[in-house]
C-alpha cells in the first residue's frame, strides 16, 4: 500500500508530497504518480553538505544537499531514511526549493541557506514562502551524543527541541529546523509539520536507526508541472 503525504500548506498549482516506504524512491512510480516523465525528476546526489544547487536546465548530477530552481514541468527531490526532508514553494514568484536536513546539515544551517539562497537569487521575501517538514526521526528515538547535541543547538540557539534522558540526549531535527525556519523570518503560519516519527513506524517508514545501517529511502518531492 502506497504512503503519500499531501501537505496542504501549497497552493493547487504545485504539486508537493512525501513518500513512505512505497513507493520509496522508485522513481518510475513517482514519475506515473506526478504525471511527469523521469527524466524531469532531479534529485542531487547527497553528502550531508550546506551546498545549495541552483537548477536550471543543466539535470546532471551533482553533489548537493539542497536544490531551488524556478524551473516549470520539472519535480525537485531529497531521499531521506531519518533526516528532515523539507519543501519549500515562494508562490508569488514562482520559486520552489527542496532540503535533506541531517544533524550536520541542521548544524550547518542549510535551511536557513535555502531560504536566503531563494532571497539572493530570485528576490522572495519570507512571509511569502511556505514550508513543509515531512516525516523524519522524532525527540522520542533520536538519542545523540552530547557533540551532535551541541552543534545542532550553537546552530538554533534555546528551544524544545532536546532533552536528557539519564542515558541520551535526545534531539528532534524537525523542531530544530523549525526554529531555524522562524529565525529566518518565516511566519509560522507559512510552516506545516508531520508529526510522524519514521523509527517509530517501520512498516510504514525506512530508518537508519531502526534498521541500525543500510535500508532504503524515501523522499520529499515538490514541482510546479
Amino acid at each position: 500500500m502506497e504512503t503519500l503525504i499531501y501537505p496542504d500548506i501549497f497552493g493547487s498549482h504545485t504539486t508537493a508530497f512525501f513518500t513512505g516506504k512505497s513507493p520509496g524512491a522508485d522513481l518510475d512510480r513517482i514519475s506515473n504518480i506526478a504525471s511527469v516523465s523521469k527524466e524531469k525528476i532531479y534529485l542531487p546526489i547527497q553528502k550531508h553538505t550546506d551546498k545549495v544547487l541552483l537548477l536550471d536546465s543543466d539535470f546532471s548530477p551533482r553533489i548537493a544537499d539542497a536544490v531551488i530552481t524556478k524551473g516549470r514541468g520539472i519535480l525537485i527531490g531529497v531521499q531521506v531514511a531519518d533526516c528532515v526532508p523539507v519543501l519549500l514553494s515562494d508562490t508569488k514568484k514562482s520559486v520552489l526549493g527542496v532540503v535533506h536536513a541531517g544533524w550536520r546539515g541542521t548544524a550547518a544551517e542549510i535551511l536557513k541557506k535555502t531560504i536566503n539562497s531563494m532571497c539572493d537569487k530570485f528576490s522572495s521575501v519570507p512571509e511569502d514562502i511556505m514550508i513543509a517538514l515531512g516525516p523524519s526521526i522524532r525527540l522520542c528515538c533520536y538519542h545523540v551524543g552530547y557533540d551532535v547535541l551541541e552543534s545542532v543547538i550553537k546552530a538554533t540557539g534555546s528551544g524544545d527541541y532536546h532533552n536528557q534522558k539519564t542515558d541520551a540526549y535526545c534531539l528532534d531535527l524537525a523542531t530544530a529546523n523549525k526554529y531555524q525556519t522562524i529565525s529566518s523570518g518565516i511566519p509560522e503560519k507559512n510552516i506545516w509539520m508531520s508529526q510522524e516519527c519514521t523509527y517509530c513506524k517501520p512498516d510504514r517508514f525506512y530508518s537508519y536507526r531502526y534498521a541500525k545501517g543500510s535500508t532504503g529511502r524515501q523522499c520529499g518531492f515538490i514541482g510546479i508541472l
